[in-house]
């Protein structure tokens, strides 16, 4: 009933044009927007007019079109004048039609050309927008030594080419839908249609129907706080890529792919946490070195969340360590607490990233020199740290580069930070505490309905083998269990 009651109080678009220009001037501020623009013209001896904005049409079109119409006769237009313009003399191939002055208005406010007539109780829609964009580029975060260079640009239709010319299934979907009160945001919904596990897609659907607010100015990463609902949960919800090979590998997978206008990052959902340590690196190589590649790299995640509580403890209760580990551990007593020297390191080391990140590139390299050289030697010399405490923090940052999801690395330092203190304030008690709480909070988690441990929780022997091992494509035969999607693709039945 309400979706009847929106549609009544539209306002039909009125049969003479003036009255039409009147409802665009108001609610388009077409005399104050100077990128508003309405031209006017006529078809025979009929009144037309044009409006779009300046910055989306495409000039060779309009000329085109333009050209087109003036040359039509009035006997060529008449009766039936809009199906005869839409169907004989428009030399374009994108073109619908709009019947209300809301939808037009919508309409122009995403690009596309509207086209009025005088005496005409609908509107044509023509699809002549190009938005400024760059070029596709390798994306700075997922590059790769060997493979495709192209990435995510910040327009959407760009973004949907690049997945189709790697996906040419006939099942491949692409709704849109519009997102924001005022900004309408474009947001595409992709998926293999026969692959596609039908009720995480309605989920993501009724979530997509639920979201109220003005604009999407944070694009991607408001669309996925409206998905998930977990705000104070650190963990990523969904995966982001900004490569299209990968965004393709997932849709084969049986996964949605979110693409939201302005970004060049793309959603994929749902995901489990073990899909936030997969790169694109690891298929790109032979299975035996990809399986080195993942091996390094999960080692490099461990020690980033791990090394720093696990040296402490040791540290801190030297008579658990066997007499081979005997050399853990300062020689001389420190003149700070060592919990309260690695909480200042983390601090260091995450002031100096966000400091890179608002430096000139030229300069970010002597920020960096200055900030592990420099402060970290004359800290030592001080005595504010020993050295052992730069040598682990160091490590550790290398881990959180080596995790090929920046939100993952984000989320695995506080989950550091968290175990740090509890084993500085209690040692051993508070280190298995801050391991069981950290267990049963991500045993708990779910997305989409999806366990976020999985293939942990619930245990699957087969799928935890492909967390750790790369296998080779021809002899993998399934896609991800916990996705239940419509082809499962299971040749022997032993998934």
């Amino acid at each position: 009933m309400q979706d009847q009651n929106k549609e009544k109080q539209k306002t039909a678009i009125f049969p003479k044009l003036d009255q039409n220009i009147e409802y665009l001037r108001k609610e388009l501020g077409i005399d104050l927007s100077f990128d508003v623009l309405l031209r006017e013209f006529k078809i025979g001896r009929k009144r037309a007019l044009f409006l779009f904005l300046d910055g989306f049409a495409n000039g060779d079109n309009i000329i085109m079109i333009m050209r087109s119409l003036l040359a039509a006769k009035q006997e060529e237009i008449v009766p039936h004048t809009m199906e005869k313009i839409s169907s004989k003399l428009l030399p374009y191939g994108e073109v619908s039609s709009v019947d209300n002055l809301e939808e037009a208005v919508q309409e122009v406010l995403s690009g596309p050309l509207i086209f009025f007539m005088d005496g005409e109780k609908e509107a044509l829609v023509l699809d002549i927008r190009q938005y400024p964009a760059r070029g596709p580029e390798e994306p700075d975060i997922e590059k790769i030594t060997r493979g495709s260079r192209d990435g995510f640009v910040e327009t959407l239709l760009f973004n949907v080419t690049l997945i189709r010319r790697r996906v040419r299934d006939p099942k491949l979907r692409t709704e849109i839908f519009k997102i924001g009160k005022r900004s309408l945001s474009e947001v595409s919904l992709i998926y293999i249609e026969d692959i596609v596990n039908q009720d995480i897609l309605k989920k993501i659907k009724k979530q997509f129907a639920k979201i109220d607010i003005d604009g999407l100015p944070m694009a991607e990463k408001s669309v996925e706080e409206f998905l998930t609902k977990q705000y104070w949960n650190p963990f990523p919800g969904v995966r982001y890529t900004e490569r299209p090979d990968v965004a393709a590998a997932h849709l084969f997978e049986g996964h949605v792919c979110i693409v939201v206008d302005t970004s060049p990052s793309v959603i994929i959902a749902p995901v489990t946490l073990f899909h936030h340590v997969q790169h694109a690196e690891e298929f790109r190589h032979n299975p035996l070195v990809g399986i080195y590649i993942r091996l390094v790299r999960l080692l490099g995640v461990f020690l980033s969340v791990f090394l720093v509580p696990i040296w402490l403890l040791f540290a801190n209760h030297p008579a658990i360590l066997p007499d081979y580990l005997a050399f853990i551990g300062p020689k001389e007593t420190p003149a700070f607490p060592l919990f309260i020297q690695f909480i200042i390191a983390n601090l260091g080391l995450d002031l100096i990233r966000l400091a890179s990140v608002h430096t000139p590139s030229p300069l970010a390299t002597a920020l960096g020199l200055v900030g592990a050289l420099l402060i970290g030697d004359i800290a030592i010399k001080v005595g504010i740290f020993v050295p052992e405490v730069l040598l682990y923090i160091s490590v550790v940052a290398i881990g959180v580069f080596s995790t090929p999801s920046w939100e993952l690395g984000l989320a695995n330092r506080l989950t550091s930070l968290f175990l740090l203190l509890l084993t500085g304030l209690f040692g051993l008690y508070g280190f298995l505490a801050g391991l069981l709480v950290l267990f049963i909070f991500l045993a708990r988690t779910r997305f989409f309905g999806v366990p976020y441990l999985y293939p942990l929780i619930p245990f699957n022997w087969s799928s935890l083998l492909d967390v750790f091992l790369r296998r080779p494509l021809p002899i993998k035969k399934f896609r991800p269990r916990f996705l239940k999607t419509a082809d499962s693709d299971i040749k022997d039945g032993n998934e």
